[in-house]
C-alpha cells in the first residue's frame, strides 16, 4: 500500500483536522485511486474519511456501520455529545444555526461574507471558501439573545471554552467564529429543516436585532489591532515598572547612606544655623 495513505491518516488521528488545501488532503479529494485506498485502510478500523464542499477542513468519524456496536455496547444508547450537558448542545446547536446556514446560503448563492450587491455572473464562479463566507457572532449579542435560556453567562461561558477546545468555534476578540468541526460534525441535511422550522423557528422568524455578523476577513485587522494595542500598553506598563524599579533603588540607597552616617563627598556642607 501507498505510505502516503498512511501519513494522510496518521496526520488526521494526530491533528483531528486538516485543510482542504493540504498536499495530501487535495489528493485523497481528487486522486480517485488514492481515495478507494485512504477508504480502504479507515473501513478495516471502523473509519470514515468526513469532507464536504462547504468546509475548509476534513477529518476522521466513526463509520455508520460501526456504530451501533461502539455506542450500543451496553443496555442504553451511549450517546457521543463531547461531555457537553444538555444546555452545551443546544448552544452548539444556536452557533451552528447563527454562522453554518447563513454561511451555506452564501456558499450557495456564490457571495462573499464582505458582499453588498449581487453579481449577475456570481453562480459561475466556483463555491467561495469557508473562510471567504463565514460570519462572526459577538459575545455580547448572543449571550444577550440566549443568555437566559442558555444558563446564563458563567454555563455559556464555561460551554463556550468547551466547544473552543473541542475545535467547534474560535474565540476572536470576543467575536465567535466557525471553527474546523462546526460544519463537518453537524449534519447539515438532516438538521436544516429541523432547525428552520422546527426548534429554532421563532429565532430564524424574528431574526434577532442583536446578533450582528461580520466578515471573518475583518476580524484578523481588529485582532491586529487588538494585538498592537496590547503590545503598546505592555510597553508602556514595563517602561513604569522599570522606572519604579529604579526609583526604588535609589530610595533604597539613600536610606542606608542615611542610617549608616555616609556623607556624599561632592555635597554641600549645610551652613550652620544663624544664632544671632
Amino acid at each position: 500500500m501507498n505510505d502516503d495513505s498512511q501519513i494522510l491518516i496518521a496526520r488526521l488521528l494526530t491533528h483531528q483536522t486538516l485543510r482542504r488545501d493540504d498536499k495530501l488532503v487535495k489528493r485523497a479529494l481528487s486522486d480517485e485511486q488514492f481515495r478507494i485506498e485512504v477508504d480502504a485502510r479507515l473501513l478495516a478500523t471502523g473509519l470514515k474519511l468526513l469532507d464536504n464542499v462547504y468546509a475548509d477542513h476534513v477529518t476522521l468519524a466513526l463509520h455508520r456501520t460501526i456504530e451501533p456496536k461502539i455506542f450500543g455496547a451496553r443496555d442504553t444508547w451511549q450517546n457521543n455529545n463531547f461531555g457537553l450537558a444538555r444546555d452545551g448542545v443546544a448552544l452548539l446547536v444556536v452557533l451552528w444555526a447563527l454562522i453554518i446556514l447563513p454561511k451555506r446560503e452564501r456558499q450557495e448563492t456564490h457571495q462573499h461574507a464582505d458582499d453588498d450587491q449581487n453579481d449577475m455572473f456570481g453562480t459561475e464562479k466556483p463555491v467561495p471558501r469557508a473562510e471567504d463566507t463565514s460570519i462572526g457572532i459577538p459575545y455580547k449579542a448572543l449571550l444577550a439573545d440566549f443568555g437566559d435560556k442558555l444558563g446564563k453567562k458563567t454555563r455559556m461561558d464555561m460551554n463556550l471554552g468547551i466547544l473552543s477546545k473541542l475545535g467547534f468555534i474560535e474565540r476572536r476578540v470576543d467575536i465567535i467564529t466557525e471553527g474546523p468541526l462546526l460544519d463537518l460534525l453537524m449534519d447539515t441535511d438532516l438538521l436544516k429543516e429541523r432547525i428552520i422550522n422546527g426548534a429554532l423557528a421563532d429565532v430564524f422568524k424574528r431574526a434577532p436585532a442583536q446578533v450582528v455578523h461580520i466578515p471573518r476577513a475583518a476580524l484578523a485587522e481588529a485582532a491586529a489591532a487588538n494585538d498592537a494595542e496590547r503590545a503598546g500598553k505592555a510597553s508602556r506598563n514595563a517602561t513604569t515598572m522599570a522606572r519604579e524599579v529604579e526609583a526604588a533603588v535609589l530610595d533604597a540607597a539613600a536610606a542606608r547612606a542615611a542610617a549608616e552616617g555616609i556623607v556624599d563627598d561632592n555635597a554641600e556642607t549645610p551652613e550652620p544655623p544663624n544664632e544671632g
